[in-house]
């Protein structure tokens, strides 16, 4: 797909499971598993669908999933399925790790940072990408590494740290502008310095949404995870945003949506619903 300079492309780099009433915190189950079914523990399916923006000499990658750092335990915890990865999915798209120019990371929760670091023979750890430049705002980096109690299982210093000594860390203070036409948008509501990411075209803008919105019948206002440190906040940017991308038609990425990976959204008398479905 094509957005203005850029390439776009959608790559799904894990598989995995996560508590549906979590996912969906104050709906209840008779209204959300009826879109999301749940398996014997609650859980229901998820994705890690990255994006790729390749133009202007980069190729951009945002966020990296869950890699392939986890023990058995975790495997078992969160269903995480053999066969789809990182490295196929760059494969895929005829990349390898060191074709990546740059990484813009949403937020650092294990389930979008787990790729940006891998172990080496001797178990080392070092960046998965060695030419590229890490972009993560400031404020979620001091958060990742004081998390609160509430959030403090989501984080891992594995994912971040290595990077940062690598010198492979940029640390941004502000949302705005980071590439012709590539705009990040500042988000709080699930956690601190959450940065969403607008790619700009002359007939169509792009948003990946992040944990804004994850899923896709999440475009519901009051559908808020929980999560999210401060639910109330996430209701009043979804509507901000929300009602910026009715207005453009502009395409929102859901990056945990395994069934609708992409769709734009219109205004309804009870808020804002699906209104076309893309399969990118």
């Amino acid at each position: 797909m094509k957005i203005g300079r850029y390439n776009i492309s959608v790559l799904e780099a894990g598989r995995f499971k996560l508590d549906g009433g979590a996912m969906f915190g104050v709906v209840p189950k008779v209204l959300w598993e009826k879109q999301k079914p749940a398996d014997e523990k609650n859980r229901i399916a998820m994705a890690t669908n990255l994006l790729l923006i390749q133009g202007e000499g980069r190729n951009i990658l945002v966020d990296t999933g869950l890699g392939d750092k986890y023990n058995d335990r975790f495997k078992e915890i969160y269903a995480v399925e053999d066969g789809i990865n990182l490295h196929r999915a760059l494969a895929g798209a005829g990349l390898q790790p060191e074709d990546i120019t740059d990484v813009i990371i949403t937020h650092l929760h294990f389930d979008h940072a787990g790729g940006n670091t891998v172990r080496n023979a001797d178990g080392q750890l070092r960046p998965t990408f060695p030419n590229a430049r890490y972009y993560v705002q400031r404020q979620q980096f001091e958060w990742a590494n004081r998390p609160s109690e509430k959030d403090r299982a989501s984080y891992f210093p594995e994912n971040i740290i290595p990077v940062k000594e690598a010198g492979q860390l940029e640390l941004l203070d502000e949302g705005g502008p980071l590439f012709p036409d590539i705009e990040l948008i500042i988000v709080n509501g699930h956690t601190p310095g959450q940065q969403l990411v607008r790619v700009a075209g002359e007939e169509r803008s792009l948003l990946f949404a992040g944990d804004l919105i994850p899923l896709a019948p999440q475009v519901a206002i009051p559908w808020i995870m929980a999560y999210d440190l401060y639910p109330m906040t996430t209701l009043q940017e979804k509507k901000e945003i929300l009602a910026r991308a009715a207005e453009e038609d502009c395409l929102i990425i859901f990056e945990h949506d395994r069934e609708i990976k992409a769709a734009t959204v219109q205004r309804t008398d009870k808020g804002f619903a699906l209104k076309e479905t893309f399969s990118i």
